[in-house]
């Protein structure tokens, strides 16, 4: 550990001195603390290119002094107790510097924005928040054998810098995958691997916004791709959806760069964007120059038939940015997610990731790729779409068993659904208060889950409901709450769900 410690060769005082004194004021200060090592002296002397005697001789003296201890075979260490008459120095020292209350005249600084509002951590006995993982079903086994392998195979990958694109295996596990899954022919090289989508949308961003860039986004939206560019400076044109996904008619013929979509399963409200609003979107982007970003968060799990071909997959003019992760098939912590561009956008791409972080950690993406290459990935994938999908049908049968003919969207895929509400019942915000009094999460559209610029015909009745974190008992027993709330029961009344869930293990 080096000391800062600067030698004047042309001051009129001694070496000795100069260094006793910076050590004394580092102590007196509080940047040594009490028990904190001291290099030994010959390190000292060769930071300060000194004679090693010059150091002994200042270690003597604080020693002598109170400020240092030596202790045998173990080093020189800042002593635990300082001497009082230090102390009053120090006191004196502090008492006696000028306070500055002058304001340092510095820019604005030039960033603008907000982080997405964390949802208040409640204790509740059944949570449906939306698109959180169940953590029983991670395969820990399996990934920390892998870890395991690829760690152990070299050790040059973790002393060198990564390729900013991502792991060249990965890429082209992720290429191969797209093919296959979404319909998308793409080579490795348009593959950029990021911290998760977030770091995807942050790339784009930075490629394509600045001041006063018009950027469409659906209404309501994901709010941390909203807030993203908001904190460009760019200016945010809601564009309404409708049980067909957005309505391309609504968007504007010119003077857009930038739209964000979410065709597959839109967040919030899970309608698919059909296949002939998929063609006309693509055909707008193309008169208008604009580039789409393409949100596909949770397109692994397709409970009804055939997943539509992404928008990526049907593109000839080299619009669409396709963004994928993997926080929802394994787990956000794991921050692994990538954005494929088109050709033209390669070189800017891997350019702005190379600033931004000069690509991502290389332990995970290897373990990732060879997840994917061995097959484990696509049998990890089939085991939550099976449990998954006997939750989300235990969901919508849970719903209509309490409450009749319910209207529901985002039923096809996806990890959540949208509860529309009929007119007798309260609106949503009031809704999800009542079942949070009753130990249940249900969630409006606010803050916690989407951005909605106010002029959304779903705002003030639709609920979201989180299925992928619950299970089938939790589920059941989490609507039968929201029945008996809205049919007075009081909150007081309910067992634990533990003591429920032994009453139906006894019987």
């Amino acid at each position: 550990m080096a000391i800062p410690i600067v030698l004047d060769q042309s001051s009129r005082q001694s070496l000795q001195s100069q260094i006793f004194d910076q050590l004394r004021q580092l102590i007196l200060g509080g940047k040594l603390k009490p028990g904190a090592p001291i290099p030994a002296s010959r390190v000292l002397a060769d930071q300060l290119s000194i004679s090693r005697n010059t150091v002994l001789l200042v270690y003597d003296r604080l020693i002598a002094e109170g400020y240092l201890q030596s202790r045998r075979a173990i080093g020189t260490y800042v002593n635990l107790e300082l001497p009082e008459t230090s102390l009053a120095t120090a006191r004196r020292i502090a008492t006696s510097s000028p306070v500055k209350t002058e304001m340092v005249n510095r820019p604005l600084i030039p960033f603008i924005g907000q982080t997405p509002s964390e949802r208040k951590i409640r204790h509740l006995d059944f949570d449906f928040f939306p698109d959180r993982l169940d953590p029983d079903l991670f395969p820990h086994k399996t990934w920390l054998r892998y870890i395991n392998k690829v760690s152990t195979a070299t050790n040059a990958q973790f002393s060198e810098y990564c390729d900013p694109g991502g792991l060249l295996t990965l890429r082209e596990m992720i290429a191969d995958h797209l093919g296959m899954a979404r319909g998308i022919s793409v080579s490795p090289d348009q593959v950029i691997i990021t911290a998760g989508s977030q770091e995807g949308l942050n790339l784009a961003a930075r490629l394509l916004i600045k001041d006063g860039t018009l950027v469409a986004t659906e209404n309501p939206c994901y709010r941390g791709a909203a807030l993203l560019f908001e904190s460009y400076y760019a200016k945010l044109l809601p564009v309404p959806v409708d049980e067909a996904g957005l309505d391309v008619e609504k968007l504007p013929e010119s003077g857009v760069t930038l739209l964000y979509v979410t065709p597959s399963h839109q967040y919030p409200l899970g309608f698919t964007l059909s296949t002939e609003r998929r063609m006309k979107l693509l055909e707008w982007a193309r008169r208008c120059g604009a580039y789409i970003i393409e949100d596909d968060y949770d397109s692994d799990f397709q409970y009804h038939g055939s997943p539509l071909t992404a928008l990526m997959g049907l593109d000839d003019y080299g619009s669409v940015m396709y963004l994928g992760t993997f926080s929802k098939s394994m787990g956000a912590g794991l921050r692994i997610g990538y954005l494929v561009v088109p050709r033209v956008l390669i070189h800017a791409t891997r350019s702005a990731k190379a600033l931004l972080n000069s690509g991502h950690a290389w332990l995970d993406q290897a373990a990732m790729a060879e997840f994917i290459r061995s097959g484990a990935y696509v049998n990890h994938l089939r085991r939550m779409r099976h449990l998954y999908s006997k939750r989300h049908d235990c969901l919508i049968e849970a719903l209509h068993h309490h409450f009749g003919s319910v209207r529901l969207s985002g039923l096809e895929s996806g990890l959540h659904l949208a509860w529309h509400l009929p007119d007798d019942f309260p609106d949503a915000h009031r809704l999800q208060e009542l079942a949070l009094q009753h130990g249940v999460g249900i969630y409006s559209i606010d803050p916690n889950t989407a951005y909605d610029y106010g002029r959304s015909n779903y705002s003030a009745r639709t609920l979201i409901l989180g299925f992928s974190s619950v299970n089938e008992y939790q589920i059941r027993a989490g609507i039968q709450r929201i029945a008996d709330a809205l049919a007075g029961q009081p909150a007081d009344s309910y067992f634990s769900p533990e003591t429920l869930r032994g009453a139906v293990m006894s019987s």
